[in-house]
């Protein structure tokens, strides 16, 4: 795997998108700031992507629908877990 400028930049906005599409999927409201949300993406686009490749299912041609739901899965678990924890905590933002 080579590591571009261009890779990055496509990593992070693939990983913003799925840092919203993970905030959609998960019901319910998450007192989270927006920044949170596109950090959780982008690490879920990363691990997704990790998982992926391991697994052997990253390597299609044009875009893989099975690597960006497993991405959007990811993101969604993570928004949920990050915002059930400031829940328990008693976090409120306004």
């Amino acid at each position: 795997m080579e590591l571009t400028v261009w890779g990055i930049i496509t990593a992070l906005i693939v990983g913003l998108i799925v840092g919203a599409l993970g905030r959609l999927v998960v019901p319910g409201r998450q007192n989270m700031p927006i920044w949170l949300h596109m950090l959780i993406g982008v690490g879920a686009a990363l691990l997704g992507t990790i998982i992926a490749r391991a697994s052997g299912f990253a390597d299609t041609a044009g875009l893989d629908w099975r690597e960006l739901l497993l991405q959007v899965v990811l993101a969604a678990v993570a928004v949920a877990l990050v915002a059930g924890a400031g829940r328990r905590r008693g976090i409120t933002h306004r």
